[in-house]
């Protein structure tokens, strides 16, 4: 008979997480969890506290006894999250909260609430553990490198190209107030304007980059027309339509045709001669 019932007694223990025996309850009655976490706070020997835990847009609910660490919490949260107890970052009232410290002195209570974060560090071990996230690093880095070379060497070309307007500005000055230049002036700037344009066709760029240096070949075709058309005017000062004076003149005509360049029409005398004389004695 004494066998008999430890038998029972044995079949009616299961193992929880944690190596604790607790009793096997009837799944039928509805209330099996509540019952198995309140005989695991009873084999402990310390009452269990409900902890909500948030974890990004997640919430859930871990049991603890009261005086568990926050090492231990970290153990029931990574059952939850998935997480890594070396993973965890855990905030109480703001304040991150270090693993030796025990729950009721830092004033968890029952259904208090906890943040946990992913520790920034073991997100980059993740990286260089993981071969494909490794290989996916390297190239955005290869990627940054190459913008920022594709930057550097537009802004350089971007520098000489302003240097060279100033050229072609004063050029344009000295046409216009009618100076007579030698047309080498003209192929000169042309040409460091070319070489220019040679540096910008020969830089790889994607992106911002890209539309930069598109700006800039832009700019450079604009000055090879300005130039073009200097040098045109420079040749034929008196074909300069920007100097080009337009002079009206408009004479005023007066009835004695003064200011007129046509003479007057005849007019007829007002004087009446009669030849009726008077005939003295």
């Amino acid at each position: 008979m004494s066998n008999s019932n430890g038998k029972n007694e044995a079949a009616e223990l299961e193992v929880r997480p944690g190596g604790m025996f607790v009793q096997r309850r009837d799944h039928r009655d509805g209330q099996d969890g509540d019952r198995d976490i309140h005989d695991a706070g009873a084999s402990s020997g310390q009452p269990l506290i409900k902890i909500n835990v948030a974890h990004g847009p997640h919430q859930h609910e871990v049991y603890v006894p009261a005086h568990s660490t926050f090492a231990e919490l970290k153990k029931e949260i990574a059952q939850k999250t998935g997480l890594k107890p070396e993973e965890q970052k855990v905030l109480f009232r703001g304040k991150e909260k270090e693993g030796k410290e025990h729950l009721d002195t830092a004033g968890v209570k029952d259904k208090g609430k906890i943040l946990v974060l992913e520790d920034p560090s073991s997100k980059e071990t993740k990286v260089l553990e993981d071969p494909s996230r490794k290989e996916n690093k390297v190239e955005e880095m290869k990627v940054s490198e190459e913008m920022s070379k594709a930057f550097a060497a537009v802004a350089g070309v971007r520098t000489e190209i302003d240097k060279l307007s100033e050229r072609v500005a004063a050029l344009e000055v000295a046409v216009n107030n009618g100076t007579k230049l030698a047309d080498e002036e003209f192929d000169m700037s042309a040409e460091l304007l070319m070489r220019q344009l040679l540096k910008l066709d020969g830089i790889e760029a994607e992106g911002e980059a890209k539309l930069q240096r598109k700006a800039e070949v832009r700019r450079v075709q604009n000055f090879h027309e300005t130039l073009d058309n200097l040098k045109s005017r420079n040749s034929n000062p008196f074909n300069n339509s920007s100097k080009t004076v337009s002079v009206t003149t408009e004479w005023e005509t007066f009835d004695s045709g003064v200011g007129s360049l046509t003479s007057p029409p005849p007019t007829s005398s007002s004087t009446k001669v009669t030849q009726d004389w008077e005939q003295f004695d």
